[in-house]
């Protein structure tokens, strides 16, 4: 989606609106947790609950459509709202798992464009309403790198001799094996290409063999910038935002490496046959008009998914010296070796190459 590369941005932020069980009538959102639902809750939670009167009971998950089609195919839906990876919500769709959300109810852009012509390209599904634009990066802890000897390559992720000590990775196939495989000398355009072959995966494992022995997995965001910060990795690879937040919000001597980042949308869904199906509706559309997409971005480093929030970007919400466009993952200084994560490839081999990748950690 060439359009999509030309147009994005970003933002950081910090916590969450919890409660223990959903009470008839609250509206539970999910969510990645951290520093991302921080700043869905300062954006679009507190002002939708102010608006409505509605009470949002705010849950975290680790991603994937596992725990939707669970509930989807007992028929005890619990969950209203599902912020999910691209890749996800098209195989959610395409299995009957989601509500679909009719494109003519979001709102329009602040000058009247209509919200289809405003979202940026590839953003609006059939079951599914794009909120930001994200970046899988690696970053490490300045105070224990020397200025000269600064990682500034994927492939410096991987050397273990000029730089000793433990990787996080996060414990999926996804971005991990695009990873190796740019480490490994592929380049961005041709990844895909490589990753649909037996031979292009045995490629990757192989990269990934070179340091297994180093590698703490991690699941949650949040997990990466607390390693670094306890010095149980030297690199881990994370979610841009999350670092950002580390560095900006918690004053961590975090760096970003944006070399052979892989970028990917993040996306509201319904699960199908949500008991507050009205609510989300109404939710989903508020949460990605205009002002919300441009609030969120000014507490975390994640590029709203509208080209009229774009114009509207600013600076970090706590520090006004900080312009956040110069922090997202299509900065100019950011994207030159990037990779768009192909949805349609994770879509259609993710339970094929998940497979493979939990046999081989298992090994």
């Amino acid at each position: 989606m060439s359009g999509l590369t030309k147009k994005l941005i970003a933002i950081a932020g910090a916590s969450v609106f919890v409660s223990s069980a959903s009470m008839a009538g609250d509206l539970t959102v999910v969510s990645w947790g951290g520093a991302y639902t921080k700043s869905q809750v300062e954006a679009y939670h507190k002002p939708w609950m102010a608006n409505t009167g509605k009470t949002i009971v705010s849950e975290d998950y680790g991603g994937g459509i596992a725990e939707i089609k669970a509930q989807v195919e007992s028929g005890n839906v619990t969950w209203d709202v599902v912020d999910v990876e691209l890749s996800d919500a098209i195989r959610a769709c395409d299995e009957g798992l989601l509500e679909p959300i009719d494109h003519s109810t979001l709102p329009p852009a602040p000058d009247g464009t209509p919200a289809t012509e405003d979202f940026l390209p590839g953003t609006l599904h059939d079951c599914a309403v794009a909120n930001i634009v994200w970046s899988s990066v690696y970053a490490y802890d300045s105070s224990k790198v020397r200025n000269w000897n600064a990682p500034k390559t994927m492939a410096d992720f991987f050397d273990t001799q000029a730089y000793p000590g433990k990787r996080g990775m996060r414990k999926s196939p996804k971005v991990t094996m695009e990873f190796a495989l740019i480490a490994d000398g592929v380049p961005t355009s041709e990844v895909y290409d490589v990753l649909g072959t037996d031979e292009g995966i045995a490629r990757a494992f192989a990269k990934l063999d070179t340091i297994k022995e180093d590698v703490v997995w991690w699941e949650a965001g949040a997990q990466p910038p607390q390693l670094l910060a306890d010095g149980e990795v030297v690199f881990s690879t994370a979610w841009n935002g999350r670092v950002f937040n580390a560095k900006n919000a918690e004053g961590q001597p975090f760096e970003m490496v944006w070399d052979g980042q892989v970028y990917d949308l993040d996306l509201w869904v319904i699960p199908k046959g949500s008991k507050n199906k009205e609510a989300a509706l109404d939710f989903v559309a508020f949460s990605t008009a205009t002002e919300q997409l441009a609030a969120q971005a000014s507490w975390i480093s994640y590029g709203p998914a509208r080209a009229s929030s774009e114009a509207r970007l600013g600076t970090y919400h706590s520090d006004a010296s900080i312009n956040m466009a110069d922090h997202m993952p299509t900065a100019a200084a950011n994207f030159k070796n990037a990779l768009q994560n192909d949805f349609e490839f994770w879509a259609d081999n993710a339970d094929q190459l998940n497979e493979r990748f939990n046999a081989w950690l298992a090994k």
